[in-house]
């Protein structure tokens, strides 16, 4: 552990690094600590011993190591309060009862990567958990559909659906009908196998073209339960380019954004834990020049996840707090 001074040194250089983006040289900081620039220099060089700061090439100035941040974050930080503002805003989200609980998660945090300038994301309920409460059809013609999808955790999914030949409305709502009493309260991802094993036998039965309506129906479902396996959301991730860590390495950009559009690795960014949890670097499985902040949240039957993510010289304390609050007002409202 450090002793008080070299605790107070290193908040001053994370915090100060963390608001300007620039290496923290002794001179801005004798004033501060009331020593001298020797005594700070050589402090400077002891916590760079301890690899808490590091030097640049460009600067004589130091800046914080991964190792550093999370010291920080561990031992020096303290939860930043809301502002009325910030908090404001969030409850106005949380207080709009025309939104349905998933809808006002993703509009909250969508606000949050408005205000901090990171990229949020929300990973919510597999489809396993979703289970298919209302099927609805709107004609766009004789061989076009729209195929309107709505869970009991209140999703609603549409996908447009081709017919291979003509058929008849009156055989369009004999099927929906027969589906709909069929298959609700059926997890999405086993919809597909109901289809084939228990509906399509019966659909021969009531509906003249019923091949060409089975073809489908199983077609959208299908898709619907690829789409659903994991709901993602994920927003701002063009914020990355304002970061000046980032700003004159367009690979180093283009491989973090590009990540955010492979589901395998967004997907990995799932909490297992409860409360508020920090990855810095290489502490997370997404990429070693971002830090993550995420949380588990559960609604209902359901659980899901959200975070943001950004540059290791993140926001931490204010970060922390704005997911708190999310989180907290999630559980109030589940």
């Amino acid at each position: 552990m450090l002793n008080e001074r070299q605790n107070n040194l290193l908040k001053i250089i994370v915090e100060d690094y963390i608001k300007k983006a620039r290496p923290v040289g002794s001179k801005a900081i004798c004033n501060i600590l009331n020593c001298s620039s020797a005594t700070v220099r050589n402090e400077m060089s002891y916590l760079e011993e301890c690899g808490l700061l590091e030097k640049t090439h460009t600067s004589s100035g130091r800046i914080p190591s991964e190792k550093g941040y999370r010291y920080y974050v561990d031992n020096i930080m303290k939860p930043k309060e809301l502002t009325g503002e910030d908090m404001l805003k969030l409850q106005t989200i949380f207080s709009n009862n025309s939104l349905m609980l998933n809808d006002t998660i993703i509009r909250s945090m969508e606000l949050i990567s408005e205000l901090t300038s990171y990229t949020a994301v929300v990973l919510g309920d597999s489809s396993s958990l979703n289970k298919v409460n209302k099927i609805e059809v709107v004609p766009i013609n004789e061989t076009n559909l729209i195929t309107i999808v709505v869970t009991d955790k209140g999703h609603v999914e549409h996908q447009n659906v081709y017919m291979e030949k003509k058929v008849s409305m009156d055989d369009i709502k004999k099927t929906v009908e027969l589906i709909n009493n069929l298959i609700i309260g059926t997890p999405i991802d086993e919809v597909s196998s109901k289809l084939e094993f228990e509906i399509k036998p019966i659909i021969s039965q009531y509906v003249e073209q019923h091949e060409v309506l089975y073809k489908a129906f199983y077609s959208a479902f299908s898709n619907f339960a690829n789409e659903a396996t994991s709901e993602v959301k994920v927003n701002g991730t063009s914020r990355f380019l304002n970061e000046p860590e980032f700003s004159n390495d367009a690979d180093k950009i283009r491989k973090i954004i590009s990540k955010f559009d492979d589901k395998t690795i967004v997907d990995s960014i799932k909490e297992e834990d409860s409360g508020i949890n920090i990855y810095i670097g290489s502490e997370n499985d997404f990429d070693d020049d971002v830090t993550i902040v995420k949380t588990k949240y559960k609604v209902n039957d359901g659980e899901g996840t959200i975070a943001l993510i950004g540059p290791k010289r993140m926001e931490y304390d204010r970060v922390i707090s704005l997911l708190d609050y999310i989180k907290k007002n999630i559980d109030e409202n589940s």
